[in-house]
């Protein structure tokens, strides 16, 4: 009897552990190919650090020298120094704070302005409701490039060039569509019984915007303010096309105009990759610092609606 028993057991015990071997060699392709895809991300920034830290005679060496030695910390402040020299007035802290005014501002009409149409979309009934989101969701489709000139005209014929109202004014219009699907799905999957509870409670329909469905889609509202902070800081061709004064100008039309202003000397790519390094640094922490809420916000909003 025992023997048969054993023999019964023993094919289960064999299927177990194929079943576990084959989930373990599944799971080393998969952290293999993960590891591989993070390494081809990650060299070229890891590279772009490593370059900020050299000094410049490292700069062209091979095989080249991934740590450092001396460690430059100092080409940080030194292409500072290097960019003032070249544009007077155009200081560190004066860079900073254009870049924040433009990115923060705009940052927060898109976010607001979506939210207020997404709100509109999902909660109110309105003849032609549908068209009208049809239409909106349509503009996605038309490449921007095709209303810079028309843009550029309107700015020019209103007298607002060379300032930041372009660059932040539209922002109040709800100018990303994307921004608008994403909260309407996520208001859509909020039942109608807890605005009916809060409007019984006395609470009117911007009350119940802003104390019930705003705190009830924060993952999909901290999505849409990660992206909408990475579009406006990483804005290149908008500081391009209206301002013309060095003292107005972002980090990323200081680092293009810094790159020109060296043209005709020997690239100083230790200073270029240092200034670079500060433009992605912020991108970086914000993600990681609302990472849970950003792939929260965009998975669930996919799947809902």
């Amino acid at each position: 009897m025992a023997t048969e028993t054993s023999a019964q057991v023993l094919p289960y015990d064999e299927m177990a552990r194929r079943h576990r071997i084959e989930t373990l060699l599944t799971r080393a392709i998969i952290y293999a190919l993960l590891l591989i895809g993070a390494a081809i991300i990650l060299i070229p920034f890891l590279w772009m650090v490593s370059t900020s830290l050299k000094v410049e005679r490292q700069l062209f060496e091979w095989p080249p020298r991934w740590i450092p030695d001396p460690v430059a910390f100092e080409n940080y402040w030194k292409a500072w120094e290097q960019l003032g020299s070249i544009a007077p007035g155009l200081t560190f802290w004066r860079i900073i704070s254009n870049t924040l005014f433009i990115t923060v501002l705009a940052m927060f009409a898109e976010m607001f302005s979506a939210a207020v149409v997404a709100y509109g979309f999902a909660r109110f009934r309105f003849k032609g409701r549908d068209v009208l989101f049809f239409i909106m969701l349509s503009t996605m489709m038309i490449p921007g490039v095709l209303t810079r000139v028309p843009s550029f005209l309107i700015w020019r014929e209103v007298g607002l060039l060379n300032t930041y109202d372009p660059l932040t004014l539209p922002a109040w219009t709800a100018w990303g569509p994307a921004y608008v699907f994403l909260l309407r799905q996520f208001f859509l999957t909020i039942p109608r019984e807890m605005d009916e509870a809060a409007i019984i409670d006395g609470a009117n329909p911007v009350q119940v915007f802003f104390y019930v469905m705003l705190p009830l889609v924060k993952p999909a509202f901290l999505a849409i303010g990660v992206l909408a902070f990475q579009g406006n800081w990483n804005n290149f061709e908008g500081p391009l096309i209206y301002l013309n004064t060095t003292q107005l100008f972002p980090l990323i039309l200081s680092i293009q105009f810094f790159q020109q202003s060296l043209s005709k000397e020997a690239p100083k790519w230790h200073y270029m990759m240092a200034m670079a390094t500060m433009m992605a640094a912020p991108i970086l922490l914000l993600f990681f610092m609302a990472q849970r809420y950003f792939i929260e916000g965009l998975n669930v909003g996919a799947v809902k609606g």
